[in-house]
């Protein structure tokens, strides 16, 4: 491996707060079973987060953000993985607490760590990253309560953002009736080549008002927004129905009340992706391999990058502006 190379890096002092490129050494990386030269990398919004000041995602500076990484095994000392082998990393403390993604050579804990599944090359694997990874979850789940394309249409609300659009086409893949909600009007014809069979406003989800019970319009639904919007939607779920909640850009508060549950015996699950165990989390990506791997994947990628176009990129993401997945090229 080359003595220096480059990183974007955030760090927090007394002097204020420092986002930009770096140079490091391999002596510079954490300690961890398996250094492995990075050839993709994605845009996340917890990236994004990470690339801001004061903020509550990083655990300590300097950091190296980037939430997930694909790449070769340069070297380990763990018997599970060997030189050469393609590897991906997501989740756990990745670009938060531990050196992550944005950088041209990790070293990763060797329990972090899944080897490239048959059926995706390391950029497909980082065209889905955390985002697929968290919609893929979303999909086992909500299939693990009972939802079938034969029980009715599914909504997915923060239709253009990783999760959203990487999760309407898997169910599109798996003959889902897919119903995507959007603030965006820009974004139909996207919405539609990827699967989505009716586009739907973030109005018709959430008018303002949370009613204690709602007409039933879906069966299921896939949702990283949260907030009351989620509140909302679980108000219109068909009997028997559920929602997968993965994220909270619409807020932490959840209004909502009994009545759901109790009168259509709805169930609302929870996905989380950073602390999913292995097992789990090796199924999920050899179903992303398979049965959840999007037709036209490629199709996803609002543009590929590299380190120097991260910041504009991580601002994108923070203002709304990323429809698709944005992938970083650490080859460039």
């Amino acid at each position: 491996m080359n003595e220096h190379f480059r990183a974007y890096k955030v760090n927090q002092t007394d002097e204020g707060f420092f986002a930009g490129l770096d140079t490091l050494q391999k002596e510079d990386l954490p300690n961890a079973e398996v250094l492995i030269k990075v050839h993709y990398s994605s845009v996340n919004f917890k990236d994004g987060i990470a690339n801001t000041a004061d903020n509550k995602i990083v655990e300590s500076y300097p950091m190296v953000p980037g939430i997930d990484l694909s790449g070769e095994v340069v070297e380990s000392t763990d018997s599970r993985f060997k030189e050469g082998d393609q590897v991906i990393a997501t989740s756990y403390q990745i670009g938060t607490g531990h050196y992550g993604g944005y950088s041209e050579y990790a070293r990763i804990p060797a329990d972090w760590i899944v080897p490239l599944p048959d059926g995706l090359t390391l950029q497909e694997a980082m065209i889905l990253g955390t985002a697929g990874f968290t919609a893929a979850l979303s999909i086992q789940q909500l299939e693990a309560s009972g939802l079938h394309p034969g029980k009715g249409k599914v909504l997915v609300t923060g239709a253009t953002g990783g999760v959203g659009s990487t999760a309407i086409a898997m169910l599109a893949k798996r003959g889902y009736h897919v119903v995507a909600s959007t603030g965006k009007e820009s974004s139909h014809g996207f919405l539609q080549k990827i699967g989505a069979n009716e586009i739907v406003s973030r109005e018709a989800v959430f008018d303002g008002k949370i009613r204690p019970l709602d007409k039933q319009e879906w069966a299921g639904a896939v949702d990283p927004v949260g907030g009351k919007q989620l509140a909302s939607l679980l108000t219109k779920l068909e009997y028997g129905g559920a929602a997968a909640v993965s994220g909270l850009t619409g807020g932490t508060d959840v209004p909502t009340a009994v009545f759901p549950f109790i009168s259509r015996g709805i169930q609302l699950l929870g996905v989380d992706s950073v602390n999913c165990p292995m097992e789990t989390r090796k199924k999920v990506w050899q179903r992303l391999a398979d049965d959840l791997k999007p037709e036209g994947l490629a199709e996803h990628i609002q543009k590929e990058i590299t380190l120097n176009d991260l910041p504009e990129s991580l601002n994108m993401i923070l203002e709304g502006r990323a429809q698709g997945r944005m992938v970083v090229n650490l080859l460039k």
